[in-house]
């Protein structure tokens, strides 16, 4: 299957070290090599970039890896194609305008014959993946005339979702630049990092970098992948059906679907 990438930042944070070590799997240390794409959050812009060519090969990936763009919302992928043939317009994550925000989603799982329900949010490729983004949009905007409070939103939020997880895996990644909300169905992890920041070294290239030499004692920064992207850090495994909402690099609202 496919791997996810989040980061959510208390101040805008690049997240080139941790891209250097999800794109030796798009292809060199793991198989997900049928494209990949990023979206960073810069106030209300996103800045999206998707190539359907192996992640680790990329010139374009090579370009985020040394382009330290800083954000406080990031959401990345890499794909291993099950549903959809390799296509620009199969990469994730996608995004969406609703309420006046871009939405964007990453997902990693299958749910076979997922279609969008009806409204004005439909896939453009041909992933159960991106049919399951437009159809929560969908259930969101056919709830909700305009933004809903946090409660309301997650209410039906994690109702939509433990519907797909019902029906197959729903590994998720979501974000409208204010949050990021994170939901695992078989496998995600995160780690938090916070002063006193030390060393961290990538299980996938030899590259390790001191964190203290590029924080302040105030940042708090939250990494959130399908699988642990460093060997010497105590990474917290998700559970299945473990939902959180990330804001300025700590969750701040977590828990569990509903059977």
């Amino acid at each position: 299957m496919c791997e996810l990438m989040g980061m959510s930042a208390n101040v805008p944070t690049d997240i080139c070290f941790s891209f250097s070590g999800l794109m030796q799997r798009g292809g060199k240390t793991g198989p997900h090599c049928d494209g990949w794409g990023v979206a960073f959050y810069e106030g209300k812009g996103v800045r999206c970039f998707h190539d359907p060519a192996p992640c680790h090969s990329s010139a374009i990936a090579q370009l985020i890896e040394r382009y330290p763009i800083k954000s406080e919302n990031v959401i990345c992928h890499i794909r291993q194609a099950n549903v959809g043939r390799v296509s620009l317009a199969n990469t994730h994550p996608f995004t969406r305008e609703l309420w006046g925000q871009y939405w964007t989603c990453a997902h990693n799982g299958q749910i076979n014959g997922f279609v969008a329900g009806p409204g004005p949010f439909q896939p453009v490729g041909n992933t159960d993946s991106e049919a399951i983004f437009c159809d929560l949009l969908n259930r969101l905007r056919g709830q909700f005339a305009e933004q809903p409070s946090q409660a309301e939103l997650l209410d039906c939020l994690t109702n939509a979702c433990a519907g797909y997880a019902a029906r197959g895996v729903c590994n998720l990644l979501l974000s409208n630049g204010e949050w990021l909300f994170t939901l695992c169905t078989t496998k995600l992890a995160w780690i938090t990092r916070r002063a006193p920041f030390g060393p961290a070294h990538l299980r996938d290239v030899e590259m390790a970098v001191d964190f203290q030499e590029h924080t302040t004692p105030n940042d708090v920064v939250t990494v959130i992948a399908t699988e642990p992207l460093t060997s010497n850090e105590q990474w917290h495994a998700c559970q299945p059906g473990e939902w959180h909402l990330w804001q300025g690099g700590e969750s701040i609202r977590q828990g569990r679907l509903a059977d």
